[in-house]
């Protein structure tokens, strides 16, 4: 099986998932189908499918998180230092409209865009990996070449 790396953030936010599944929504979702199967006939009750079908995610939520928690590799990024790599916080600078963005390479069992969590496997995170600050990149977006200059770079 494939390590799935992850930051120690990532890890305790992905356990903390699988726990609130496990200890509130899980229960509450079987109290949810025990109540709609209350209401009789199974084929004509929206609440007691609706119910199912939650339950199904759910579930496959769980079965999910827990195989990534399991073959997770944990990497103390604190302990890293160089040019850009897992766990690096890179703030870049666009240098077609001068703003800077911030973004922190990591796994894509927790990358999220929104929040700043850039999937190493990405075409930004790949043409910055490797790079030290003040190199410059340039990296094919579905908009055409865009160039960014690494600022800094920092493992906390």
């Amino acid at each position: 099986m494939e390590k799935i790396p992850l930051t120690a953030k990532g890890f305790a936010k992905l356990d903390a998932e699988l726990k609130k599944l496990k200890s509130q929504d899980r229960p509450a979702i079987i109290a949810a189908i025990a109540e709609a199967r209350e209401h009789g006939d199974l084929s004509e009750n929206a609440e007691y499918h609706s119910a199912r079908e939650r339950q199904s995610f759910i579930e496959g939520r769980i079965k999910e998180l827990e195989g990534i928690i399991s073959r997770g590799d944990v990497i103390d990024v604190s302990r890293l230092s160089g040019p850009v790599k897992f766990g690096a916080t890179v703030v870049i600078l666009d240098e077609e409209t001068d703003q800077e963005k911030t973004y922190q390479i990591v796994g894509e069992a927790e990358a999220d865009i929104e929040s700043g969590l850039l999937n190493m496997k990405s075409p930004l995170a790949r043409a910055l990996i490797g790079k030290e600050e003040g190199d410059s990149v340039e990296v094919r977006t579905p908009g055409g070449l865009r160039s960014y200059e690494i600022r800094t770079i920092s493992f906390a």
